[in-house]
Order: structure tokens, then C-alpha cells, then sequence
């Protein structure tokens, strides 16, 4: 085998190693003008049993093409300001980046011999980690405030401007950090993880790069150059690592593979683990509620049968998890002021509709919407606003109704008033070691997230079944 292609979920352990070696080096590079060499220690995270751990248990990645190229465009330096796709994307992260993490990158050096150059890794970069372009970053003490959101809840901040065809204007703007403006405004928002995109229908949170009758491989493809001119403030890629860039990304499948209670997820029967990823079919419209346009088999709301045997199991942990599939499955949901469901004429624009979690998270085995369905669940209202995130107040241009939210969402994208809030529903695989949650990760944990479903639609459940549906998530 090359030296730098490594095989991921199958691989020795040595060489496992050697691929968190890369992915920190890369990840806690210094800024290109520092005149100190700073390092991050190896192993932040801790990697056993050529998987990495998390607070649930442990994941794993395999890759569909047998090996992962370390060499290749994903982990290289492609802009100008030091950072890599591996920078914002870290397989032992799941392939995003955590607060935790982050700390560690911002706070800990080889010793102690560079503490001048705390906050200069890659990662930390004024034109999008920081709270504004134009933020104090001159000493440690001002980097850890300017870059407060990404320690805080791993926020990297999007400029984007008003739409031209918006059919509302922008009338007030609160920002603590005195920068957003119509001309670029200050949204804040989790990376999305790059792996168990084979379920993918729609790219980005807020969908700006899909095209209508394109393929999820096309919006990738131009996802990756845009995101080396918008992060790694470069030029735009050429097809050839445009193309390495998406194949690495597309072959990837990661998932819990052990439960520190339960134990190994593929046991006496279960079917958890990165291998079901892969062997998982999927197609745009897969299960979609109003038919699966390929084969045409109406819409089931069973996505998940992962966990069926261990309903009768001897172990309660695994009991749980099953009981957890079960409620995700089955658990009655009056779903209610949901823009992009009540509102929609495809629905009939139903003041109520009785679904379950299916309902939105459709994909068989994935769990994220098998067609592009944007939602506004009311993450980006008002009433949810953290007091360190700007606050943007709308007005519809013919109606003159006024809304307060903390990032428009697809609205900013097409200029369309009813997408104000919308946001893609995200992937449910592998949701263990990536919180916090939500766009703008205001869900610390799985237990927050089910909080807020449960409030959010007056579900009531049980502190058991909240308890059993978080355990199954944290078993994806």
C-alpha cells in the first residue's frame, strides 16, 4: 500500500493512527505568517480498535473505494490563507468540527513554546470563524472573543447579501458585533459533515447550491471550488480536484459501531455499523411522502429497522435502543405551523397533519429528506434568539407583515417571504460525536433535541420515551 493511502474502518491500527496524525497536523497548522511553528498534541480525541471514540461509544468510516488518498485535494492546501477541506471537515470529529475540539486546537501547543500563537490555526480565520471580518484578532485575549461562536458552538459565520427579487426588505438589523449589513449579512451556522452524502438531496443548510433537475454529484462539484474561494479564500478549482474532491466524499460511510452499555451495534442480530451506509439503496424521492417516483411504492413510515431484534433482547440498553426505533417510527406527531408542510399546497396546507418523525426524516436508513423539502421548525424565531447572534427584522413588501429571525434561511437564496426560516433537514447518521445541534447548534445535546420536539409539538412524551429515542439516535 502507498504511504499515504489509507484504508478507513478496516485498516491497522498504525496506520489508522497515522491518518488523526495527518488530520490534526493539517487541522492545527499555524497561519502562514507566523514566525513560530505551533502543533495541537496527537490524539485529542483518542482512537481504539482503528475507530474513534466519542461520548456515546465509538464510530467508525469506511470508505466504498477500499481506502481514503491522504494525498489527494480533500487534504490539501488550496487557497491562500492555510486551510484544507480536512481543516472544517475532521474524521474523528465526524467529519465536522466540535466545540471541544476546537478548544483544544485554539488552546494547546507543543509546550507551551508558542503561546503567542494561540488562535492562529487554520481554523481560525477572521473572513468566516470569527464573530466579523473586521474583528480584533491582534492578541490570544482577542481571538478568544473574536472567535467566541466557533469555541462556543462551532459556528462558522456565511456572508450573504439581500437578493435582488427579495419579495421583502430588510428594515432593522441587531448585531452585537456592528458589521452584518443588506450588503452582506452575518448568518451563523454548524459545517455540515462530509460523509454519508449518498443520502444527500440537497447541499448546503440553506440549499444555495442546488440546481432544479441536477444531480447532488453536480452541486457538489460545485460546492468544492466554492468553498476554496469562500474559506480557503482561493481560486476556483479545476474539474480534476473537483472531482477528487467529490468521489473522496461520496464513497465515505460513517456510523456508531459500539455503545458503552449496549455494546457492538451489529450483535445478535442488530444492524447498526458503516457497512449497512453503504449497502443502503437511495435515489432522490426514495420514500417520499406522496410516492416514491422511481418505483412508485407509496410513502412507509418506518425508515429505520436497524434495531428490530434487540426488542427482545436480554439487555436493557439495547431494549431501549429498540424502544427508541420504535417511537422514531411510530410515535404520533400533530405537526402544526411548519412552514413547507402547513402551508403547502401539496399537503392540502393543512392547519394540522398527523405524522411521525418520518414524516420529514424520510430517507430509509439515513433519515434526512430523500427530496429537496426545506422547513422552517422555528430554529431561526425570535424567541429563540441567543443574545450573541445578530437578529434580522423583515418586512413583507406586499403584505407588510414583519418577522424577526436570526438567519433567514432559503429566503436569502431565492427572495422568496414564505422560505424565510427554512432550513434542509440534516443528515441523522453518525449524529453521536458531532453536537452541538440544529443549524445553529442550539441543541448541546440529543436530549436538547428531543426537548425541543417535544415542546415544539406538545408530543408529551414520557421521560422514558425521551430518554429511549435519545439513546437510539445516539446509536446512528
Amino acid at each position: 500500500m502507498h504511504p499515504r493511502v489509507i484504508a478507513i474502518g478496516t485498516m491497522p491500527d498504525v496506520l489508522s493512527r497515522s491518518l488523526l496524525v495527518i488530520t490534526i497536523a493539517l487541522t492545527a497548522a499555524c497561519h502562514p505568517t507566523s514566525r513560530r511553528k505551533c502543533t495541537v498534541p496527537l490524539d485529542l480525541h483518542g482512537l481504539q480498535d482503528q475507530t474513534f471514540t466519542d461520548d456515546a461509544g465509538a464510530f467508525s468510516t469506511r470508505s466504498s473505494l477500499g481506502s481514503v488518498d491522504t494525498s489527494g485535494p480533500f487534504f490539501q492546501s488550496l487557497g491562500t490563507n492555510g486551510r484544507r477541506c480536512v481543516t472544517c471537515h475532521v474524521p474523528s470529529r465526524g467529519w465536522t468540527i466540535t466545540p471541544a475540539y476546537l478548544r483544544e486546537v485554539f488552546d494547546r501547543t507543543d509546550g507551551g513554546t508558542c503561546a503567542d500563537d494561540l488562535g492562529l490555526g487554520a481554523v481560525f480565520r477572521p473572513i468566516d470563524g470569527a464573530t466579523s471580518p473586521t474583528a480584533d484578532v491582534s492578541t490570544p485575549e482577542a481571538r478568544r472573543a473574536a472567535y467566541s461562536l466557533l469555541l462556543s458552538r462551532g459556528l462558522v459565520r456565511i456572508g450573504l447579501p439581500m437578493p435582488a427579487n427579495a419579495e421583502f426588505d430588510l428594515v432593522a438589523i441587531d448585531d452585537p458585533y456592528h458589521f452584518a449589513s443588506g450588503q452582506q449579512l452575518s448568518l451563523f451556522r454548524r459545517p455540515l459533515p462530509t460523509t454519508n452524502l449518498k443520502f444527500d438531496s440537497t447541499v448546503m443548510w440553506d440549499g444555495r447550491e442546488v440546481v432544479p433537475g441536477a444531480a447532488v454529484r453536480s452541486e457538489l462539484l460545485t460546492q468544492a471550488s466554492t468553498a476554496v474561494v469562500t474559506h480557503a479564500q482561493g481560486a476556483p478549482l479545476p474539474q480534476d480536484q473537483r472531482t477528487a474532491i467529490v468521489d473522496l466524499e461520496l464513497s465515505l460511510a460513517t456510523a456508531q459501531v459500539t455503545r458503552r452499555e449496549a455494546g457492538a451495534l451489529d450483535q445478535d442480530g442488530a444492524r447498526g455499523g458503516p457497512a449497512q451506509v453503504l449497502a443502503q439503496p437511495f435515489h432522490v424521492g426514495i420514500n417520499d411522502n406522496f410516492g416514491d417516483p422511481l418505483t412508485g411504492a407509496p410513502f412507509s413510515p418506518i425508515i429505520f429497522q436497524l434495531y428490530d431484534a434487540w426488542s427482545t433482547s436480554s439487555m436493557t440498553p439495547r431494549q431501549a435502543i429498540a424502544r427508541g426505533q420504535a417511537i422514531f417510527n411510530a410515535k404520533p406527531i400533530t405537526i402544526t405551523g411548519v412552514s413547507g408542510i402547513n402551508d403547502e399546497t401539496a399537503f392540502g396546507s393543512p392547519e394540522e397533519l398527523v405524522g411521525t418523525c418520518g414524516t420529514c426524516h424520510d430517507t430509509p436508513g439515513g433519515g434526512n429528506h430523500s427530496v429537496v423539502a426545506p422547513l422552517d421548525i422555528g430554529i431561526a424565531d425570535e424567541a429563540r434568539r441567543a443574545k450573541d447572534v445578530p437578529l434580522y427584522t423583515l418586512r413583507n413588501k406586499t403584505t407588510g407583515e414583519v418577522v424577526r429571525v436570526t438567519d433567514p434561511g432559503r429566503a436569502l437564496v431565492d427572495g422568496k417571504w414564505k422560505h424565510v426560516g427554512r432550513f434542509k433537514g440534516p443528515m441523522l447518521r453518525d449524529l453521536a460525536p458531532r453536537a452541538p445541534y440544529f443549524h445553529d447548534g442550539s441543541a448541546a445535546s440529543l436530549e436538547e433535541v428531543v426537548k425541543f420536539y417535544d415542546g415544539r409539538f406538545s408530543i408529551e412524551f414520557t421521560e422514558q420515551e425521551r430518554a429511549d429515542l435519545a439513546s437510539f439516535l445516539r446509536s446512528l
